[in-house]
């Protein structure tokens, strides 16, 4: 009897693991288009923290550049939308591809979307937490090549502190994590874990992809 509920319990545990993890994502588009240059445009932010917007664009072109993609700078592409009389993001977002591509000859177009952004205060603990969503579109066609998404969730330790100091500290964390704008922090992390070709399903290694070399 017992060999058997062993056995049920590894089928379970192992049905468990099949189910959390992602399908393989189907690269064939990405692989046909071969893109080089992504511009990425300022992110449609759902969350209720002004700095989302921002903060994940920021974090965008480092993971992308590693990549081996070319990224157009932020300011250039901030001034080129203001000089077209675009300064809101879901109007940006509303633009064709194709118009982007005649505007700035880019190869496709990063869309991201934020979901959570910022320090929220959690009884014992203040959690900063940056979710987003992204989709790279090939601009030449409007064709989409990819698609995903990431969630990072960051706390502070007031475990060891009792039950006054964690409440106390958790308080004191969040205003902290506001004011230094701890999500643009995590945001970096997020921006890795959606966009990186070392991630599960993230974007493919681009043409100037350097392999690092072990130290």
């Amino acid at each position: 009897m017992k060999p058997l509920i062993l056995g049920l319990a590894a089928v379970l545990a192992l049905s468990a693991c099949q189910v959390q993890k992602a399908p393989d994502f189907d690269y064939t588009a990405f692989k046909e288009s071969k893109p080089a240059s992504i511009l990425v445009v300022p992110p449609l932010n759902e969350s209720p923290d002004v700095n989302g917007t921002w903060g994940m664009l920021a974090s965008t072109a480092e993971p992308l550049s590693e990549a081996g993609y070319y990224v157009f700078p932020a300011a250039v592409v901030e001034e080129t939308f203001k000089q077209n009389g675009l300064t809101n993001a879901a109007d940006i977002h509303a633009v064709r591809p194709e118009k982007l591509h005649q505007i700035f000859g880019n190869d496709a177009v990063l869309y991201i979307t934020i979901t959570e952004y910022g320090t929220s205060y959690q009884i014992l603990d203040s959690v900063t937490t940056v979710s987003a969503k992204a989709r790279l579109v090939d601009s030449r066609n409007g064709k989409e090549l990819w698609s995903g998404s990431a969630s990072i969730r960051e706390g502070s330790n007031n475990s060891n502190s009792g039950l006054l100091g964690a409440l106390v500290g958790a308080v004191v964390n969040q205003i902290a994590n506001s004011l230094t704008d701890r999500g643009y922090q995590v945001s970096q992390s997020a921006a890795y874990n959606l966009l990186s070709p070392y991630s599960h399903n993230g974007i493919l290694k681009g043409p100037r992809f350097v392999e690092e070399q072990p130290k």
